[in-house]
């Protein structure tokens, strides 16, 4: 960014300051109707985080400033307003308008590190925003999601750092903003949650999750298993969703398919890449394994869903994770998760034992719906956020 345009965000945002403190403040004497509002980023976890909301009692929604191709099924889209359609209008003030549009309108707020609408492209407004909903009265909430608190200098896993360094080399260069914002939120929040490998890059949690996504409840029916699907001479297809290659690993496992391929394996990769959720909903029903990442350490949305349709998931799963989240007693070990574990280095080795033995893949096709059910269901979710904000809305 240019110097003229760095200097034009300071003075947008010097100018303002103080019309931000007169709306949090004003806003502390408005009437707001809604319990919890969850945005701004449009992740799809955030339409099952609201279901699960209002499940738990509370009146929610979600807002959003843009929406990405994966879904568009928002609340509110404040994209669309006048400020959204007037893309110089929208890059300088939309921010601004939807802290005020929040303020006045939830009792508290479900964000992620990335901060809440000031963190949308403002040059200092962002660090003081958890002040200024505490000058509205708003409570909030915070979670991460991946990139928002992947702080690498904290992370001891070598395999990650290469990863991020290939995948996203500019990510070194919001190093300083992701640190930052941990300690702002993790300071100021009213409730702060973790999971996954984020335990790695933060430093305080108010509640502690194997993760926080979630998705709706699976139908609890027995699954049809591999073989009897396919029977023992049919193509064995694989699925995979190269969003970011270098961190899921996918260079290894187009590799470990060609080579299996050449060994005389009758497999078939399917790349799903940059699609819709109900797209790659329906490649996961019809493929026989799901391979998720080889590298971060844990699962997240994609093999959650893959789970809960009863489809055995390849993923690594760092073992230091699984000791964390066993001694929490959050889970009952790494046997309770249907997960088969693979590394980049393992992950041919693994394919072929699934193919050559499908014991192991009936077994994680018949654990996952339950074990989703148990973790991941927005029905447990439920009960993890009626906690939460029955203890932060009554403070």
């Amino acid at each position: 960014m240019g110097t003229i345009a760095r200097t034009l965000r300071w003075m947008r945002d010097l100018v303002a300051l103080p019309v931000l403190f007169f709306v949090a403040i004003a806003s502390r004497v408005s009437h707001r109707r809604i319990d919890v509002g969850i945005g701004p980023l449009p992740l799809i976890n955030n339409v099952f985080h609201r279901r699960a909301i209002s499940a738990a009692g509370f009146t929610s929604e979600t807002f959003v400033t843009e929406v990405w191709y994966i879904t568009d099924q928002f609340d509110q889209r404040l994209d669309r307003t006048l400020l959204g359609r007037t893309r110089p209008l929208r890059l300088a003030f939309l921010g601004i308008y939807a802290f005020a549009f929040v303020v006045f309108r939830y009792r508290s707020v479900l964000v992620y590190f990335d901060g809440g609408p000031l963190g949308l492209g403002t040059s200092f407004l962002w660090r003081i925003e958890p002040h200024l909903f505490r000058l509205a009265g708003v409570k909030t909430v915070v979670l991460p999601y991946g990139s928002d608190v992947q702080v690498m200098s904290r992370s001891p896993n070598l395999n990650f750092k290469h990863a991020v360094s290939r995948d996203y080399p500019n990510h070194r260069k919001r190093h300083a903003r992701i640190r930052s914002m941990i300690d702002v939120w993790t300071s100021y929040g009213s409730h702060v949650v973790s999971g996954c490998e984020w335990v790695d890059y933060m430093h305080h949690w108010d509640t502690l999750l194997v993760a926080h996504f979630c998705i709706d409840d699976p139908i609890q029916k027995a699954p049809i298993s591999a073989s009897q699907a396919r029977g023992s001479a049919g193509t064995f297809k694989i699925l995979h969703a190269p969003n970011h290659r270098a961190i899921k690993g996918t260079p290894h496992v187009i590799a470990a398919v060609e080579d299996l391929r050449r060994e005389g394996y009758n497999i078939e990769l399917t790349l799903a890449e940059r699609l819709p959720n109900s797209e790659v909903v329906r490649l996961i029903s019809e493929c026989d394994l799901v391979i998720d990442q080889l590298v971060i350490g844990w699962y997240a949305m994609f093999a959650i869903e893959a789970m809960s349709l009863g489809k055995p998931v390849i993923c690594c799963l760092r073992d230091d994770l699984v000791d964390l989240y066993s001694s929490a007693g959050l889970i009952l070990g790494r046997e309770e998760i249907p997960v088969i574990h693979a590394t980049l280095l393992s992950v041919k080795a693994v394919i072929r034992s699934l193919i050559d033995d499908r014991t192991m893949l009936d077994a994680a096709a018949l654990a996952g719906p339950s074990y989703v059910t148990r973790h991941h269901s927005v029905s447990y979710m439920s009960g993890v956020f009626q906690k939460i904000f029955r203890s932060v809305l009554r403070t």
